[in-house]
């Protein structure tokens, strides 16, 4: 026969051992720099379960796989070959992606730009002068995702010219995999950032939803956007791509880093960034460069169409002043 005042009472002390768990958990917090720019990782746990140097590793890795910084990366291996080569899971994992966001942007995304890239001197080496129309038409014969073949997992060339820059998407995937390791130590609560990229899991031990700070329009054309919101969710990813920190003087005008693989030249439209939230960061680093490559009402009637994708879009207005508009689903994530 069972004694249900001693069961009530077992329940009770498991119930104050769980709590107590949580309130011993504690933040843990690790800063370093991978990939040519800054990452941040906070998550909570009793015990520091992740080292700053497991997570260099797995950075390591992946930019021995797709960093064109690295010589001896695989990527640059490719970039070389007549006719390509066989790729490793990571470069596998990101090229299925590729393929997947060019085929539904109608090749927006494309990362077989890194000539252009390079023409217009965001690639690895500076130059001296920009290409002319002659150039740039040049150019675009060696450009083009419908030049790669994918075929158990080797990714051939159609043409020796083709090379790929993954950098509008890699850093979303390295995002996920080192989110995907704190998953694997059993961390609940953590966000993982690596230049502005990131993903979030929650809530955190009290209850409460993690949160982070959007950027919104300035106050005039000629200031940059700063952090007028907040987004509070317990799972998913956010990215923004953007042209007004990345770009190059040219005269009194700006060249915008994010080229135009249609047209072969750097992208001059209304949009100032856009902010995507998907589950994972590899979908929204992915799509935030393709939508920045519409117009307004194109980009958002394309994030509505995709299920589980948000986004927050700064842009101009025809008479130059600045403004800003929002999926409803983005709404819902914003707490102000």
């Amino acid at each position: 026969m069972f004694n249900f005042s001693y069961i009530t009472a077992l329940v009770l002390l498991l119930l104050a051992f769980l709590n107590l768990n949580k309130k011993g958990q504690r933040q843990f917090a690790i800063h370093g720099y991978a990939q040519g720019t800054d990452y941040s990782i906070k998550y909570f746990a009793e015990d520091s379960v992740v080292t700053k140097g497991a997570v260099d590793s797995i950075l390591i890795t992946i930019d021995s796989s797709m960093s064109l910084y690295k010589s001896y990366s695989l990527i640059n291996q490719f970039n070389a070959s007549e006719n390509g080569t066989q790729l490793d899971p990571h470069f596998l994992k990101v090229m299925k992606k590729s393929f997947e966001i060019y085929r539904q942007t109608g090749g927006k995304f494309d990362p077989t730009v890194k000539p252009l890239v390079q023409a217009w001197g965001f690639g690895v080496r500076p130059v001296e002068e920009y290409p002319d129309s002659a150039k740039v038409k040049n150019i675009l014969q060696c450009v083009g995702m419908d030049k790669l073949r994918l075929k158990a997992g080797f990714l051939q060339k159609k043409k020796p010219c083709i090379q790929v820059d993954l950098n509008g998407i890699a850093q979303g995937y390295s995002v996920d995999v080192v989110a995907d390791y704190l998953k694997q130590k059993s961390i609940k609560a953590f966000v993982v950032e690596i230049g502005g990229e990131l993903r979030m899991k929650g809530p955190k031990p009290d209850g409460t939803p993690l949160k982070i700070g959007i950027e919104g329009p300035a106050d005039s054309a000629h200031t940059e956007p700063s952090i007028r919101h907040i987004v509070a969710l317990n799972n998913g990813a956010i990215t923004t791509s953007g042209n007004y920190r990345k770009f190059l003087q040219r005269g009194k005008g700006k060249i915008a880093h994010l080229i135009d693989p249609k047209t072969g030249y750097p992208l001059d439209n209304a949009l100032i960034s856009v902010t995507i939230y998907a589950k994972d960061a590899i979908t929204a680093d992915g799509y935030d460069n393709a939508v920045m490559a519409m117009d307004i009402k194109e980009a958002l009637a394309f994030v509505k169409s995709k299920k589980g994708m948000e986004a927050y879009i700064i842009y101009h207005r025809i008479d130059g002043t600045v403004a800003d508009t929002l999926t409803s689903g983005f709404k819902k994530l914003m707490i102000n």
